[in-house]
């Protein structure tokens, strides 16, 4: 049976999905800006067999509730926000198996630029990075970066499958594998005749002639991940992504997700079991169901419906000051995350579904029980194809504390969870050592390599 594959899900801020919780005695979220909690929570994650440590990151405010970002700053939803790549060298150095993926968008930096920070990133943490690859839908995100508004939903995807392109030309294409011989003899470091450049021009990168600043990694391309479940999020997954996250709200509807970016993955010539779907669901495990709920009742009471209303509707484009929380989503018409939006009204198609709904949603399919009832419902993602779960905190540590020594024995026993690392980059490790450390040659980052683009093949 395969296993689920288990991501810890953070942010470097104060209130990342559950809001309200940051004022909790035993939170420590106000730590955010000192490497101490993050690197107690990595070494917690390595411990508990976690595969990776996913960080998400926006770079711009949650403004549209009440006309302004006032609510956002109260609340401390995702404001302030420091960059995540900067704390994953720290975390690595003080693991041995923890991956971590950060999030990062194609409108922040040149993939110039951020090829050479990928490639450090997977340098200095023996392979166990990935990215999760982003468009950005906070209009002052757009503005801030140079581009006078938020481009459309199509532009951004355009811009998105060029900027991969050129990643994938410098990072794949650019040096050979035995480019670096380090003769100390004769004083050579790299063969300069095996460092190629990429003369990339495009529609959103006029003239990138290369070659890659940073000496080949060992998986060379990190592990993409990705959330877009548009249409044109659907497409650019297929093409690019091996992990994508999704928000399902049944295991059913998961399924229909996964099984149609699955066809679009094998329409483009790719092989569609390479990708991993992470369900995003939130857990409060007790000794006993009892136990469990009165947990559950004690986060809602810290709970902050406003902080919901404010991510979402500055999510959506959407000012929820004014709107109640009976509202009808059939009357929520205009959104920016549309793949998100649609996924949720996809699932109650009569569109009954109250604003309310929406905000429980946020909790990401909130599981409360025994170890023994989280592993049941785990059980019914994993049937429907879903192999892996990122998982949201109410309190951090606390709650990935809770998940570790209460579920994940029952996890384990029942070959839902991990027991021991695979040996390898995290490429390999998510896929129990069945791949190799480097993109598959059906994969687009893979067919630039030099031996595919009709260079002799590396000796």
């Amino acid at each position: 049976m395969p296993r689920l594959r288990f991501n810890a899900f953070s942010m470097n801020c104060v209130s990342h999905i559950h809001h309200g919780q940051w004022t909790r005695e035993d939170s420590r979220s106000m730590d955010y800006t000192g490497l101490d909690a993050w690197i107690e929570l990595a070494q917690l994650l390595d411990r508990g067999k976690f595969d990776a440590l996913f960080l998400a990151d926006v770079v711009g405010t949650y403004a549209a509730y009440g006309g302004s970002r006032d609510a956002a700053v109260e609340e401390g939803l995702q404001t302030p926000v420091n960059d995540p790549s900067l704390l994953i060298p720290a975390m690595a150095a003080a693991t041995e198996n923890l991956g971590f993926a950060f999030t990062q968008s194609v409108l922040q930096e040149q993939p110039f630029n951020f090829a050479r920070r990928l490639s450090t990133l997977d340098h200095l943490t023996k392979g166990r990075v990935g990215w999760n690859i982003v468009t950005s839908y906070l209009p002052d995100a757009a503005r801030n970066l140079g581009y006078g508004g938020l481009p459309t939903h199509e532009d951004r995807y355009r811009r998105a499958e060029e900027y991969m392109q050129v990643v994938y030309k410098l990072l794949e294409g650019s040096w050979e594998d035995d480019a670096v011989i380090r003769d100390v003899e004769r004083g050579i470091y790299a063969d300069p005749t095996k460092i190629h450049d990429i003369d990339h021009r495009g529609e959103f990168y006029p003239d990138v002639p290369g070659p890659h600043l940073a000496e080949p990694s060992p998986q060379r391309t990190p592990v993409l991940f990705q959330a877009g479940t548009s249409e044109w999020g659907r497409d650019f997954a297929a093409r690019n992504a091996e992990a994508i996250f999704i928000i399902a709200r049944t295991p059913d509807a998961a399924r229909i997700t996964i099984d149609d970016i699955r066809r679009r993955a094998e329409a483009v010539g790719r092989d569609p079991e390479h990708i991993v779907f992470f369900q995003g669901i939130s857990f409060i495990v007790g000794g006993t169901e009892e136990e469990a709920r009165a947990k559950a009742a004690e986060f809602d009471r810290t709970q902050s419906l406003r902080g919901y209303a404010a991510h979402m509707g500055g999510g959506m484009g959407v000012d929820f000051a004014e709107i109640g929380l009976d509202t009808p989503v059939g009357e929520i018409s205009e959104y920016n995350t549309q793949g998100i939006v649609k996924g949720l009204i996809d699932s109650a198609p009569d569109k009954t579904w109250t604003f309310g709904d929406l905000l429980a949603n946020r909790s990401m399919n909130r599981v409360v029980g025994t170890p023994e009832q989280i592993a049941d419902r785990l059980q019914e993602w994993a049937d429907a194809g879903v192999g892996g779960i990122n998982m949201p905190y109410y309190v951090t540590p606390g709650s990935f504390a809770d998940f570790i020594d209460g579920a994940v024995p029952e996890l384990q026993r029942r070959g839902l969870m991990q027991s021991e690392y695979s040996e390898g980059t995290l490429r390999e490790k998510l896929a129990d050592g069945g791949v190799e450390a480097r993109l598959p040659g059906s994969h687009p980052g893979g067919r630039t390599r030099r031996e595919r683009l009709g260079a002799p093949a590396a000796a």
